[in-house]
């Protein structure tokens, strides 16, 4: 199978049509639930998640619930190298939970920032709450049972931070990656906002993934080098430029090591033998 005997399959379906209540207004889901089973499985101290496939879907350290697991999504973070990080992000919006790694990390780095995670399957958030040790608490966390890419084209607030994670069974990311939907998350970016996004940069399809992107964006798009997974992030900005220098990034990345034990400096490394960078700098 290429993981271990699932310790647990949730196989029970749920028919959501209307997701939880966001600013006074529902959030539609136009499309059904999934149908496919939740498994979870565990190994060497690390419990996984996956949708009735051999592909992990997201990870826990059992020991260390907090941290980030899995290489692609430390790369998801790397946006905080890329503002300064006194007053950002004050808000956070994620398309796709998974096992809750990235919302678990910014509740409990970024005291300060407000998450709202847009979730398709209902059994997802159930499972994350139950064996990922999401946290319970909608001030800071509100979780949104719908459509990603319905939530994302209903229009409504502006964020700081938008991270898009979302794929079924067969690594699919369906509406989730296309041009309208690229151009409605730059319409709900705040004036200083990021969007990040996971993309299999080894799928044939990455390279038109990425120029979607840059179609959206007016290029202002940086794809950072590959990750051993094949994910590969990239990040876009249709606001305030980002204009930072490796050595800034260095600093920032040592100030998140030593506040939460998340290292982002092999990431710098590594985007700097790839990328040529004008006069130290990465620009988007």
């Amino acid at each position: 199978n290429g993981y271990n005997t699932p310790l647990l399959r949730a196989n029970w379906w749920f028919d959501s049509t209307w997701g939880r209540h966001f600013c006074g207004a529902p959030v539609r889901n136009t499309r059904k639930s999934p149908r496919h089973p939740v498994d979870i499985s565990e190994e060497d101290g690390v419990r996984y998640l996956h949708f009735g496939s051999d592909w992990v879907q997201g990870a826990m350290r059992i020991a260390r619930p907090w941290s980030l697991e899995l290489a692609y999504t430390r790369e998801m973070m790397v946006g905080l190298l890329l503002r300064p990080p006194s007053a950002w992000p004050r808000t956070a919006l994620l398309v796709g939970l998974g096992a809750g790694s990235l919302a678990k990390f910014i509740y409990r780095y970024l005291p300060d920032c407000r998450i709202t995670v847009v979730e398709i399957n209902p059994q997802v958030e159930f499972i994350a709450r139950q064996f990922f040790k999401l946290p319970d608490d909608a001030q800071r966390l509100d979780v949104l049972i719908g459509c990603g890419a319905d939530y994302m084209l209903s229009g409504g607030k502006a964020f700081d931070c938008i991270l898009v994670d979302g794929f079924d069974p067969e690594a699919r990311t369906g509406p989730l990656d296309t041009l309208p939907f690229y151009q409605a998350c730059r319409a709900r970016l705040s004036d200083k906002g990021l969007l990040g996004v996971n993309l299999l940069g080894r799928d044939k399809t990455f390279p038109a993934s990425v120029e979607r992107l840059r179609q959206a964006f007016d290029q202002r798009v940086a794809v950072f080098p590959s990750c051993d997974s094949g994910n590969t992030i990239a990040f876009a900005t249709g606001g305030e430029a980002v204009d930072v220098s490796l050595e800034e990034m260095r600093e920032r990345a040592t100030l998140l090591k030593k506040a939460s034990r998340l290292d982002l400096l092999p990431t710098i490394s590594r985007l700097q033998l790839s990328n040529p960078l004008p006069d130290g700098r990465l620009r988007i």
